[in-house]
Parts: C-alpha cells; structure tokens; sequence
C-alpha cells in the first residue's frame, strides 16, 4: 500500500486544494495529540514526513462534484478525508511491521525506531481515531470505514497466504489488491459524496471510479517497485520480489519464456543482490508493458464511470488525477 507513484498530489494540478489539504494536515496533528507524549510522537511521525494526501483529495473532489466554482470546503468533508487517511496511515504502520521495512516516505519507519509492539499499537490508534471520526458524520459513514478497514484486512491476507507462491494466480492477485488497496480508494470518493448529500446515482459512480482507480493505482505502484530506482521509490527497488510478494509483472513473467530461469530463483527471501537478476528478467520479458494495458484499462472503465458528470472542479479535478496515475510511468513497456 505504499504510494510510489509520484510526489505530487495530482489534484492540485486542475484543482487548487492547496488550502484545504492543508487543513487536511492541521487535523491529522490534532487527531493524534493524546495526554501521552510518546503515543502523540509515533502516531504523528507519517503525519509529520508528508505525502500527497490523496485519499483525502479524493473525498474533497468527490465532494465538490456538481459545483462550478469550488470554494473551501465544508469542515466535515475535510473531516471525512481525514478519516480515509488515517486508516491508511494506520495500515501503513502495520505493513511496515510486516515488511520489516527500515524506512517509508524517506524517514526511518515507526517499527525501525519505536519497535515492532510499539508501532503496531501506533497503527491501531490511528484506526481507532479514523472510527471515532468517522461516527460523527453518521452511521453510514461510520459503517462504511469500518466495511473498509475490515476489506483491508482480507486483502493483505489473501496477499500474505501468496507469500514465495510462485504459482499465485492473476485472480488472487486482483482479489488481494481489491480489497487491501482499491477498497480505501472506493471508500474515499464515496465518503466525499455522501458528506456533500450528493445524490445516489452520483455517489455510485463516484464509488466506481475509486474502486477502477485504486485498482490501476496498485498495479502501477507495483510497476515501479520493479523498474524504478531506489532514489524515486523513498524506499529499497525490487522489494516485493525481496520479500516474496510476487505482483501483476511477475506473475505473467512467471507464465512467460522466461519461467524456468525466474523459478529456479524464486520461491526463497532474496538478498538486494540477489533479486536483480529475476528483476531485469520482469523488466526485459515485455510483462511491465502487458502490466501497463491492464492499468489503462481499469483507468478507461474509471473514467467511464464518471463521464455522465457535469464538468466541474471536483470531476475534472478526478480525470486529471486519473490521466496523471499512467503519465507517472516510465517509457519502459510504454
């Protein structure tokens, strides 16, 4: 669930959020502030590192569909985005745990400077504070971020029970990253829609799209965990083949001529030596450019989704996120 793709947040490349994301981070400090400094410090350490925010700017442009001027937005659509963004963060915290990750988003990782009980009481804070936001704008939202943190769940499960399974199928891939990426995406824009009373038909559409997009998302954020450098990453390249989490490119490199070779090293941990063999294969065989037509297509079946919206701030603002997700590769397989 890491996000590589990009160090922007693309909506404010059509849609100045500048503002409102900002008073995204003013409640994502005071979220975490507790009587207990040290829980205030490690649930508050990715706040402070940054990131895009864009789970959250997806709420707000979500909400701001059918608006031809967007003005600041409404205190509880700001709250809404702060829900979705803390359950990320708060499985961030968790995955790092899993992962045995030293560092995210360019600074040590909770679990490499507090430990692994610590960060993983930090993540289950950061959920619990998601809930108790989420039940102040209502039931349905309420009910709606718990569904979603419970499809987390599932996702990493069905990625975890696939660990060094060179034989992992296509559909058990989808299925993981439905639910332990494109779920909170989902939840994102839906969360957006039903704060801003928007109607049904457009709150569904809206669904959609985070769902396709947050589908393509992973996929390509599992491209560049293949063909990018350490440098653009935050984070050590190849890191899924290292740790066993076989994705879209390899799979269908697995199917691929190149079967034997990439069986005869995988299936075991990998050394960060060790793994740039299999990941020149991934990258030479043509599976990232298999890899990208899928991600265009959920991007295409995304935009479909939202095509019936009346052009607006907040749906151009979605587009412009959504045409920005495939321009962030690289020319390889492009």
């Amino acid at each position: 669930m890491a996000d590589r793709t990009g160090a922007q947040n693309p909506l404010l490349l059509l849609n100045d959020m500048t503002s409102d994301l900002a008073r995204v981070d003013d409640e994502l400090r005071k979220a975490v502030e507790t009587d207990d400094d040290l829980l205030t410090e490690i649930a508050g350490h990715l706040i402070k590192a940054g990131g895009k925010r864009l789970r959250p700017g997806f709420a707000i442009a979500a909400a701001s569909v059918g608006t031809s001027e967007r003005g600041p937005a409404p205190h509880d659509v700001i709250l809404g985005g702060v829900s979705v963004e803390l359950v990320h963060l708060g499985s961030l915290y968790h995955d790092d745990v899993m992962d045995e990750a030293k560092t995210r988003r360019t600074v040590d990782s909770v679990n490499a400077r507090w430990g692994n009980l610590k960060a993983i009481l930090g993540g289950d804070f950061l959920l619990a504070k998601a809930s108790e936001i989420a039940a102040g704008l209502g039931t349905e939202v309420a009910g709606l971020l718990a569904a979603t943190i419970a499809k987390l769940c599932e996702g990493q499960v069905r990625e975890l029970r696939n660990i060094y399974n060179v034989t992992r199928t296509e559909e058990s891939y989808l299925g993981a990253i439905t639910g332990k990426t494109a779920a909170l995406f989902a939840a994102a824009t839906r969360i957006g829609g039903l704060v801003a009373g928007l109607p049904r038909v457009d709150i569904d559409r809206l669904t959609v799209f985070g769902t396709e997009y947050g589908m393509a998302f992973q996929i390509v954020d599992d491209i560049l965990d293949v063909v990018a450098s350490e440098e653009e990453l935050g984070k050590p390249s190849g890191n899924d083949l290292m740790q066993g989490v076989y994705t879209l490119p390899v799979i269908r490199s697995l199917a691929g001529p190149d079967r034997d070779r990439l069986l005869a090293m995988l299936g075991k941990p990998l050394s960060k030596e060790q793994v740039e063999e299999p990941r020149s294969l991934v990258i030479a065989n043509g599976s990232i450019a298999g890899s990208i037509v899928t991600a265009r297509e959920y991007i295409d079946r995304a935009l479909d989704a939202i095509e019936p919206l009346a052009d607006s701030a907040g749906a151009d603002g979605l587009r412009g996120a959504a045409h920005h997700l495939l321009a962030s590769l690289p020319d390889i397989g492009n």
